[in-house]
């Protein structure tokens, strides 16, 4: 497998500014995520390290040559697409052939036919491989599609938003193959997505993506539990995090328009006198015996854990506890803050206030 960097890439559709300035090395092995909302830019990213679009500055390597200049094919990568695209008069077998069988890669049939059936088995698919692709249901045929993707040993797996079109479960199911197949594979690949969780799950390390620039690169518990801005903050965690205009004055932490305060003792830092507080919904604790009181707002049950929102003076507070909550809409309930979790912010410019 291989190495992967991108150094000062900028790419520009016309006035528009899709990339600016972006780089990040992906170690060989490693399953890098790019995460962000529409429009970030993360396609453009997997699209230039493809070559299916030319930066207008800087460079892609692999390993310590530039391949600027290489055609998609000469990179040896494969792209899994967020549509199948598929051959859906072809048999399953057939289309995971399909890239072995190029003029320029002049694989034998033997060969052929047990790449195919390894990587059929590794995706479960080995039932299907005398059936047409259009007789298949959403989560086959992206199975079909990695497969056709993993049947080559590209140097580089570049996947697009592959599970996006899956429903809940069929989504959850793919992503633990996926991880699995990765990790078995050892193989270098870079995944593009928006949503959270597959972010979280599956990425050793995650690079977020905002208007073209990256913002940050981390490990998932970088990303959560340390966010370099407010954008960062906001992007990641189900629920979102509580982000509370809030003062300093005497020691202690005011949250505006609310009766909560915290004392800020020991936490090493140099607050200015009005910031952002950032709470996560699980370090907002129902207690009898807590430090503050609200009135329950809504109520969000989900199974394996329900959603309080706590009106406490004109702050509403997000808070998740395990399982059924017995709590009533209207009902009065007090609560606590583990202030050691409490994320900082620069209200000007948005970012993370460290020590």
């Amino acid at each position: 497998m291989t190495n992967v960097t991108l150094q000062n890439v900028t790419k520009r559709f016309g006035s528009v500014t899709a990339l600016k300035n972006v780089s990040f090395p992906i170690k060989d092995g490693e399953f890098f995520v790019l995460l962000g909302p529409t429009g970030a830019g993360k396609t453009t990213t997997l699209r230039v390290v493809a070559g299916l679009e030319k930066q207008d500055e800087g460079h892609v390597l692999f390993d310590d040559d530039i391949i600027d200049a290489f055609s998609p094919a000469d990179r040896d990568i494969a792209f899994v697409f967020q549509q199948y695209s598929l051959y859906p008069t072809m048999s399953v077998f057939d289309n995971l052939a399909f890239p072995l069988r190029s003029p320029l890669r002049k694989t034998p049939e033997a060969e052929i036919k047990q790449r195919v059936e390894e990587a059929a088995e590794k995706l479960r698919i080995t039932h299907l491989l005398t059936r047409k692709t259009a007789r298949l249901s959403g989560g086959e045929m992206q199975r079909v599609s990695i497969g056709r993707a993993i049947v080559r040993s590209p140097r580089v797996f570049l996947m697009d938003e592959p599970l996006s079109n899956l429903d809940a479960k069929l989504r959850e199911a793919l992503r633990v193959e996926l991880q699995h197949l990765q990790r078995t594979q050892g193989s270098t690949t870079l995944f593009v997505t928006h949503d959270q969780v597959e972010a979280l799950t599956m990425a050793d390390r995650i690079a977020v993506l905002n208007e073209g620039r990256v913002v940050q690169i981390g490990t998932p518990d970088d990303i959560y539990d340390r966010p370099a801005n407010m954008f960062v903050a906001g992007l990641i965690g189900t629920p979102g995090i509580n982000l509370l205009n809030s003062s300093r004055a005497n020691g202690d932490l005011h949250i505006d328009q609310s009766d909560i305060k915290l004392s800020l003792a020991g936490n090493g830092l140099k607050l200015p006198d009005h910031f952002v507080a950032g709470v996560r919904p699980e370090d907002v604790h129902p207690d009898d015996g807590g430090a503050f009181a609200g009135q329950v707002m809504l109520i969000e049950p989900l199974g394996v854990e329900t959603i309080l929102h706590i009106k406490s003076g004109q702050q509403t507070l997000l808070s998740t506890v395990s399982g059924m909550a017995a709590w009533k809409i209207g009902d009065t309930i007090r609560f606590n803050i583990v202030r050691e979790h409490l994320h900082f912010f620069d209200k000007a410019s948005q970012n993370r206030i460290t020590a």
